[in-house]
């Protein structure tokens, strides 16, 4: 990127404003001056995007004229106005351009932004951007430099390219669903989107490896995320179980299949979870419990036979764990460095003196809505913090500014306009 781009601000703005703004914010974000296209909808590419936006760059989200992206309004969760609030939890930092992309002027204009780009980033199914004329190779031709990720629920390629997915068909066709729940259950999926927010981060490490690259050689590439792939990548403990025993693994419940005791255990009144990983985190719990018997059984001396025979294991510890409450075991097992736990509720987890203290809810002004809650940065930049530097966008807010920093007038806007690019 040449350094008049680097200068350019997040909104579009000539270098001298932008630096102004970037002074009165605070120190620069390392994203800054970068330019990402962002042609996608609903979870794993929105939450790439925006994760790319939190550390500065100038994110655009070209969405469909009249509906914009579906989760504005079709997942639920709503306020005063008609986005929704899982929208405006993945979109924070973003401009909206609402664009026609199957309109010739649209397709063009999406065509003039993208000569100038750092990143595109697009989730339609395999072969949708080929036929829109907005593919990798069509955008390469004019912007080599261009690093364009696409996700899709399988790949661009295989078997399984042409099906549709959505992370419960990830989750279910990459084997998550087979080791999720409690043994002899029905399938369970993992409680959040964990294939859709784990290709999320896979996309966006590979997009940042591509930019550094392009850097050096000059050219972009193309980059081919999934999230049946990023499902199999948590795989680890699962996969090597198998891989090592020929054993195929099943459902835990709460438990680890490489350690006990580390799983969700009974109180009194109640569960909270325990991890006594090693010699001599579980010598420790023994003594402190009372329960040095244990120490002494022969089904338990090490970890392999603590986890063939974890269920007994279990019965033993909880006919102890029965005597106090959750809350005295946590804290006496905490005060001699055994890892322990409550089981929190989302409300008690994020309204926590820790979750407050790690700032990890935020309060967004936005021009519809008034103040609106978000889920904070996951990860704290200590030299250049993340900052909300805009609320997530109206849809089509920023489409006269965004066309009108890449160089169109007034009047080429109007033709747009006039020709149905803006429309849907």
């Amino acid at each position: 990127m040449d350094e008049a781009r680097r200068e350019a601000s997040a909104d579009g703005a000539p270098s001298s404003t932008g630096a102004a703004h970037e002074a009165a914010r605070g120190p620069r974000l390392p994203l800054a001056g970068i330019k990402v296209l962002d042609v996608t909808q609903v979870m794993a590419g929105p939450f790439s995007t925006m994760l790319l936006a939190d550390l500065g760059a100038d994110v655009v989200k070209i969405e469909p004229p009249g509906s914009g992206d579906q989760t504005r309004g079709a997942m639920g969760f709503k306020m005063k106005g008609s986005d929704s609030l899982g929208f405006l939890n993945l979109n924070r930092n973003k401009r909206s351009l609402a664009l026609n992309l199957k309109n010739p002027a649209g397709k063009a204009a999406f065509l003039k932004l993208a000569e100038t780009a750092d990143v595109i980033v697009e989730n339609y199914r395999p072969g949708v951007v080929k036929r829109l004329g907005i593919d990798y190779e069509t955008v390469a031709a004019i912007n080599p430099r261009i690093v364009y990720a696409s996700i899709s629920g399988f790949g661009q390629t295989g078997p399984w390219a042409d099906r549709p997915g959505f992370d419960l068909m990830a989750q279910a066709m990459s084997g998550v669903m087979s080791v999720t729940g409690h043994p002899g259950g029905p399938p369970v999926k993992a409680g959040v989107p964990v294939a859709d927010i784990g290709c999320a981060l896979f996309a966006t490490y590979a997009i940042l490896a591509a930019y550094i690259g392009a850097q050096a050689t000059g050219r972009g590439q193309f980059i081919d995320a999934s999230l049946f792939e990023a499902a199999l990548a948590f795989s680890i403990w699962d996969i090597s179980e198998y891989w090592g025993t020929g054993r195929v693994p099943t459902p835990l419940g709460t438990a680890n299949r490489m350690s006990a005791p580390y799983q969700a255990v009974k109180a009194s009144d109640g569960y909270f979870v325990l991890g006594a990983t090693n010699q001599k985190l579980w010598s420790a719990l023994c003594q402190e419990i009372g329960r040095t018997d244990l120490l002494e059984d022969a089904r338990f001396t090490d970890i392999p036979k603590r986890l063939g025979n974890r269920e007994v294991l279990i019965e033993e510890l909880e006919k102890t764990f029965a005597t106090k409450s959750a809350e005295d075991w946590i804290a006496q097992l905490m005060a001699v460095g055994i890892p322990v736990g409550r089981v929190h509720t989302y409300p008690e987890a994020f309204e926590s003196d820790h979750g407050i203290h790690r700032q990890m809810r935020l309060d967004i002004d936005h021009p519809v809505e008034g103040k609106i809650p978000n889920i904070g940065f996951p990860v704290k930049l200590m030299g250049t913090p993340q900052q909300v530097r805009r609320h997530p966008p109206l849809l089509g807010e920023h489409t006269d500014e965004v066309l009108g920093g890449a160089g169109f007038d007034a009047a080429a806007i109007d033709d747009l306009r006039k020709q149905g690019a803006f429309t849907p």
